[in-house]
């Protein structure tokens, strides 16, 4: 599926349209928004949505992979800053969990739009579906499996387990554990709860994965 099957358009246009079209989705959800409403969002013609998508499926793809893309950007920079060198895999990780928890408020239309895929993913349909998790957090573990294989060379951690299920675990006990009980941002939580959930869950990390020295 081609996002931009439908052919070229002005490009102060199409930004406006997907702009509108993420609040819409966001508030309406997939199956409720309607291309009237995002084209009066976005103070387009309908005429004009459709001249830059093909339809509905297609605009809300081409949003969810710009969203998925630009998170999964800011989230490999994070990556680079934090876990490329080690000097202390503790206080790393957890400067590392606590900047990814808050690229979560940088992009609240965006989380928005995940509350609404993960509340309605039985109505999106499957395609849709499909590329999103390939490029959304549901892959996060992918990216950041490299860089926790690479920490277990240089001796700060240890484990015989799939790089891409230690990272998968180191997911699940900071970031996704915030982001559920915040759902997303939607409801936030004290920075110190925060900071506290992070910190437990990367000394719980480190418990099951550290290297002998390295461990709380």
């Amino acid at each position: 599926m081609n996002p931009t099957a439908a052919g070229p358009g002005r490009p102060e246009k199409r930004r406006a349209i997907t702009e509108a079209a993420r609040r819409v989705f966001g508030t309406e959800g997939y199956a409720r928004a309607a291309v009237d409403t995002i084209a009066a969002e976005a103070g387009v013609s309908k005429r004009t949505v459709y001249n830059h998508f093909r339809d509905k499926e297609d605009l809300f793809l081409s949003v969810a992979l710009e969203g998925a893309h630009e998170v999964t950007a800011t989230i490999a920079h994070l990556m680079e800053k934090h876990l490329r060198k080690i000097l202390d895999v503790t206080d790393d990780l957890i400067a590392f969990g606590l900047d990814r928890v808050a690229a979560v408020e940088r992009f609240p239309d965006h989380f928005a739009l995940v509350r609404t895929i993960e509340a309605e993913a039985a109505r999106i349909p499957r395609p849709v579906l499909d590329a999103w998790i390939a490029a959304g957090p549901q892959t996060a573990h992918l990216r950041l499996a490299p860089y926790l294989a690479r920490m277990a060379d240089h001796g700060h951690l240890t484990f015989d387990a799939a790089p891409e299920q230690v990272a998968d675990h180191f997911n699940l006990l900071t970031v996704v554990n915030v982001n559920q009980r915040t759902f997303y941002g939607a409801v936030p939580l004290p920075q110190d709860e925060v900071e506290d959930l992070v910190t437990v869950g990367v000394r719980t990390f480190l418990r099951l994965y550290g290297a002998v020295n390295d461990r709380p």
